[in-house]
């Protein structure tokens, strides 16, 4: 099943999607939340093959988020040896985690705050889980992989001068910047997905930035949730950024974002999102 949040900010309507028209899902629930995700899915599922759900026109509706403001937002770093080299360092024995405010979550087709003090704003298509059972201590791969409830494009965007050199070591600092999670356009299923075969790609005005798999990951999507179970219970509805591969500004291999540029991200089988990049007024 495929579903989506449309409508302006704040009032998003959560609908389901099929060949392109959308099913609206309020009679099931409020919102897609840790509630309806852990517990409703299978209600919507049977509406919508039931033909329950009211067809939604979506003409001219912004595409949200597509989960409601989770409550966190857990990131794998270095998780593509290749991206791991560009980035000066060995691959990692040990997935490498920070985290994001979940107030950086925005819609994957909204403009994007570029801060007046950002130096070097990056770009970082990945695939982004969301959790749909509470997920503690797991003792298999098989109990992480029935937690996840479903994926979607993300753009982990990156200010390096704040998450490298004036961090002291700890990433999330350069992480936090207002609206640098976009996520989205749709949240697919898990049932519906090979979390271990999507191709990733980027693009900055057009340009080819990133183009990878997710075969490519050191640590695959349920031993990710398994290690994070470990030091921390995730919650339905939490998110969860599995790393990204080469080919960021952060390689020297291209120029850091500035105002006006134009990023695209894509996931085949999940979507595409592109964000515009829009400076702030100085303080």
């Amino acid at each position: 099943m495929r579903l989506a949040r449309l409508g302006a900010a704040g009032e998003e309507v959560p609908v389901a999607l099929v060949d392109e028209r959308a099913y609206d899902l309020r009679s099931i629930a409020a919102d897609i939340d840790g509630a309806f995700l852990e517990h409703g899915l299978d209600r919507a599922r049977a509406a919508l093959e039931a033909g329950e759900l009211p067809e939604l026109p979506r003409d001219g509706l912004r595409v949200g988020a597509p989960v409601a403001r989770p409550g966190a937002v857990v990131c794998v770093g270095m998780n593509y040896a290749a991206h791991a080299a560009e980035s000066g360092s060995e691959p990692p024995t040990q997935p490498v985690i920070f985290l994001k405010h979940p107030n950086t979550v925005g819609g994957p087709d909204d403009d994007v705050p570029l801060a007046a003090h950002a130096q070097k704003m990056d770009w970082e298509v990945e695939l982004a889980l969301v959790i749909g059972r509470p997920a503690w201590n797991l003792g298999s791969r098989e109990e992480a992989a029935a937690c996840i409830a479903g994926a979607t494009v993300a753009d982990d965007l990156s200010e390096r001068t704040w998450q490298l050199e004036v961090s002291g070591g700890q990433w999330s600092k350069g992480k936090c910047a207002p609206g640098s999670t976009p996520l989205g356009p749709e949240l697919v299923t898990a049932d519906e997905l090979d979390l271990g075969r999507l191709h990733l790609t980027s693009r900055v005005n057009g340009e080819p930035r990133q183009d990878s798999s997710t075969a490519d990951l050191i640590f695959d999507a349920a031993t990710v949730v398994q290690d994070l179970s470990r030091y921390m219970r995730l919650d339905p509805g939490d998110v969860v950024l599995t790393g990204t591969p080469e080919g960021v500004a952060l390689s020297g291999r291209f120029p850091y974002l500035v105002d006006g540029d134009v990023v695209e991200v894509a996931i085949d089988g999940i979507g595409t999102q592109r964000h515009r990049m829009v400076a702030e007024a100085s303080a």
